[in-house]
């Protein structure tokens, strides 16, 4: 799919005002513009909030030319350090700052190519600011962290309410433009899902809107895991399977996965193991409250019970 035609590119917010944000972060934002002003920006949150989506309106409000890099795809030193001196160490036609916009940065080498930023700030520092956006800021050196202010995309829960209410009528505004019939308690229910994750929600919407129709028929499928896929990779004891399929269901919500395992565990292992398969689960869960990386976590949970836990025998017609 071209990426013009990806609604999250399509609807993509082109001012601070149309950004749907708590009103903190949006009158700190919005302060930028009136002071036609722009530091060194380090945002920070989970996936999905707006920090990239932020960083651009504020470029685009500024009438600053911007460079947009993801940090996950282009993350060689190499290729950073000749797409970042082409594009800073050239005066902007219009004799503004130019600002680069480093999407996930925290999939950045921290011991090569962040230190190397450090360097590249410092250097460009008359004409070029930098704006890093990352869901994992304890993985930003701390020379990056010092030369930036930072800001946090979280969602104070008095707020969360409205934002939805946002968000909501947003979605129907989509829909409504995309000739896309829905349910609007479908809708209520994707946005509470998965909130404050816009981006999964209208990516989700899209996938299903190919049909024309959203309605309560994709609640199912759309919270379902493909958990009977999982706990065969399990009695296989199939480790390389088993980390493609978390990699693979990452979107979903780590303690949604984690519930539908531990219902899962009557029909894979046998009754001496289920104690100890609960106790494996439970740490885990508690874990996933507070590790940085979600996919380790589950990996070695997964891994854990496949170690410990004697499984039933799979039947073979």
């Amino acid at each position: 799919m071209r990426k013009e035609s990806l609604w999250v590119e399509k609807y993509r917010p082109q001012t601070i005002e149309e950004c749907i944000l708590p009103a903190g972060l949006k009158k700190s934002f919005r302060q930028f513009v009136v002071n036609n002003e722009i530091l060194n920006l380090l945002l920070t949150g989970g996936p999905g909030v707006g920090k990239t989506t932020v960083a651009r309106a504020l470029c685009d409000e500024l009438g600053l030319v911007s460079l947009l890099i993801n940090g996950s795809e282009e993350s060689g030193l190499d290729v950073l350090r000749h797409k970042i001196k082409r594009f800073a160490s050239t005066v902007s036609l219009t004799g503004g700052i130019k600002v680069v916009i480093l999407d996930e940065a925290d999939y950045l080498n921290p011991q090569s190519t962040q230190p190397a930023l450090r360097g590249f700030m410092e250097e460009f520092s008359a004409n070029c600011r930098f704006i890093f956006t990352c869901n994992n800021p304890d993985r930003i050196i701390f020379p990056l962290h010092s030369r930036c202010a930072v800001v946090q995309f979280s969602i104070p829960t008095a707020e969360m309410e409205q934002l939805d209410a946002s968000f909501l009528k947003r979605v129907e505004e989509i829909l409504t433009a995309e000739q896309i019939q829905y349910e609007p308690t479908v809708l209520v229910e994707l946005i509470n899902q998965h909130t404050p994750d816009w981006r999964r929600v209208l990516n989700e919407l899209q996938r299903y809107g190919a049909s024309g129709t959203i309605d309560s028929a994709i609640l199912t499928d759309y919270s379902k895991a493909n958990i009977e896929a999982l706990t065969s990779l399990l009695q296989d004891k199939s480790f390389d399977e088993m980390c493609q399929w978390v990699l693979d269901n990452l979107d979903n919500d780590p303690a949604v996965l984690l519930r539908k395992i531990y219902d899962s565990l009557s029909t894979i292992l046998t009754s001496e193991s289920l104690p100890s398969a609960v106790v494996i689960i439970a740490d885990y869960s508690y874990k996933s409250a507070f590790v940085a990386d979600q996919e380790i976590n589950l990996v070695a949970c997964l891994a854990e019970l496949m170690a410990s836990c004697e499984f039933k025998s799979v039947k073979t017609d």
